[in-house]
């Protein structure tokens, strides 16, 4: 099998001909508001994936300098990646031979969604209705997330996790 990487720009155009074939995109009934009314339109880089633990205390989720995007479109399209840094390799080579702790780490260490979103910016929140994540437990649901913009740096929280932690995620705006 032959591995082949993109550039930047090539990855861009490729994700946007992927949001305007995509059969989500067909079926997308509640759009994000077009052009300046929508303050979330773009293309983000993540710079933190923390979390505030339940004594209030702010610590890193996906250790230090995590990697990750988001893109937002006018449309109401939606792509959020976040990946640890230092990720395990499997040892096989091979991702349908990983050992079970290989593929508890990969799990682990990845946290990606798509679907469609809509942004009240009133009320300071989105809504996303996701189409599937690498949780299998977020496929087809609707999430609201809290958001802060200041300047080209956004920022949300989800909902507290079983251990009472809640997920931060910082992105800036990188187009």
């Amino acid at each position: 099998m032959m591995i082949r990487t993109f550039s930047l720009p090539v990855a861009f155009s490729l994700l946007a001909f992927f949001f305007a074939v995509s059969p989500i995109h067909a079926q997308s009934q509640t759009h994000a508001h077009a052009g300046s009314t929508n303050p979330l339109v773009g293309v983000w880089k993540l710079t933190a994936a923390d979390k505030i633990l339940p004594d209030g205390t702010r610590a890193s989720d996906y250790g230090e300098a995590p990697h990750g995007m988001a893109i937002f479109t006018a449309d109401g399209l939606v792509m959020i990646d976040v990946f640890r840094k230092e990720r395990g390799k499997f040892a096989a080579n091979d991702r349908t031979k990983g050992s079970l702790d290989e593929y508890k780490e990969a799990q682990l260490n990845t946290s990606c969604s798509f679907g469609t979103y809509s942004v009240d910016v009133a009320a300071g929140t989105f809504t996303i209705r996701i189409d599937r994540s690498t949780f299998p437990n977020s496929d087809d649901t609707t999430q609201v997330r809290a958001y802060e913009l200041k300047g080209d740096v956004l920022s949300w929280k989800v909902a507290a996790r079983p251990d009472g932690s809640v997920p931060v995620t910082v992105m800036r705006r990188i187009w």
